[in-house]
């Protein structure tokens, strides 16, 4: 089979079918460091447990809640929400629910002692998310939620990652980390069955196959020569001249490259401690009907003046892609540069020049 060949094709035995991720394996009862035991997780992945009153749920923050955690997800090519709601009213909220991985709970009442949220970990097992929304009134509830609502958000997509973080650091790839490492001077814990597609200088594609999904990183780097490489366009210029000339599709003179019909979504961030980008789009192929979303990290390399990207995509036709998505970013965001001590050091120099 040609490696550079992105046509999902169905593999010869069993041996060459690895799962993306093996969540639960050591989550069966574990010690969260305060010295107690306890269960592990249940559902699924991306699932967000809400406990309130049927009256509420059908009502404003019912609404409120919904409209939030269950909007659209960006830069998927089909309708998917952020989290998948499960509404469980307060008096069906036993074992079988209190063991989900993400839960809200609502406690709307004149009696609450007092309005406000709060964040819990690892309540009834791990690892798990919980919180906790208090208010006075339906009213009160809308207020509170909505001045809440970005650090709720933000700690559940951060528990979505670190799970899978947490199962990387366990069970990752390691011939694609030392490679990384020795060639690269990075490293990245990817989930086993990644395969190396290709590999050149500065550049390096990863492959996990399946009957029904491929999930893909491609790794390369370029000289950081001004500040202005990390803007959308000089971004996007460089990964389609590397996709175009590295990543040909299954028909003849077919490439992968960004679809630009859609605004790319850009933030800027720190990676490490490291001045970093992420960007997240669709890609598609050119002279063929191919397509997918992807997520994309650029982080610089002071020391060595470059910028190492890792880009990730998926394909999975007639399937949902959130989670597949995911798990490639918890991959990318796991990349760390070996010579961090170096970059550090100057990052502390050109902060005290200032």
């Amino acid at each position: 089979m040609n490696p550079k060949n992105l046509k999902i094709m169905r593999l010869n035995s069993i041996k060459h079918i690895l799962p993306v991720i093996i969540l639960g394996v050591l989550f069966s009862c574990k010690d969260d460091g305060s010295g107690i035991h306890h269960n592990n997780i249940t559902g699924k992945a991306g699932e967000l447990v809400v406990v309130i009153s049927n009256e509420a749920w059908e009502g404003i923050p019912g609404e409120v809640i919904r409209d939030n955690f269950a909007r659209e997800h960006v830069a998927l090519p089909q309708d998917e929400s952020l989290f998948d709601l499960v509404n469980v009213p307060h008096e069906g909220f036993k074992n079988i629910f209190k063991s989900t991985r993400n839960i809200i709970q609502t406690n709307i009442s004149q009696y609450a002692d007092s309005s406000g949220v709060t964040f819990t970990d690892n309540v009834w097992a791990y690892p798990q998310a919980t919180v906790i929304v208090q208010a006075k009134n339906q009213e009160d509830f809308v207020k509170v939620f909505n001045e809440n609502k970005d650090k709720m958000m933000s700690y559940f997509l951060k528990a979505e990652r670190d799970r899978l973080t947490m199962n990387y650091d366990k069970y990752y790839e390691k011939a694609v980390y030392n490679v990384l490492s020795d060639n690269f001077g990075i490293t990245m814990k990817v989930a086993p069955g990644f395969q190396i597609a290709d590999q050149k200088e500065d550049f390096l594609w990863l492959r996990y196959i399946t009957p029904e999904i491929e999930q893909g990183i491609v790794i390369y780097t370029f000289p950081y020569v001004a500040d202005d490489v990390f803007t959308v366009d000089y971004l996007v210029r460089v990964r389609d001249s590397v996709l175009k000339a590295n990543i040909p599709g299954p028909a003849e003179g077919s490439y992968m490259s960004t679809e630009r019909r859609i605004e790319q979504i850009y933030n800027v961030r720190e990676h490490n401690g490291n001045y970093a980008s992420e960007m997240r789009g669709l890609w598609r192929l050119i002279n063929d009907y191919m397509g997918g979303p992807y997520i994309s990290l650029a982080e610089l390399d002071m020391a060595n003046q470059r910028v190492i990207v890792a880009f990730g995509y998926v394909y999975a036709p007639s399937k949902d892609k959130r989670n597949y998505l995911r798990q490639l970013e918890a991959m990318i965001y796991s990349l760390k540069l070996n010579n961090q001590a170096e970059n550090d050091k100057l990052s502390s120099q050109i902060k005290m020049g200032n």
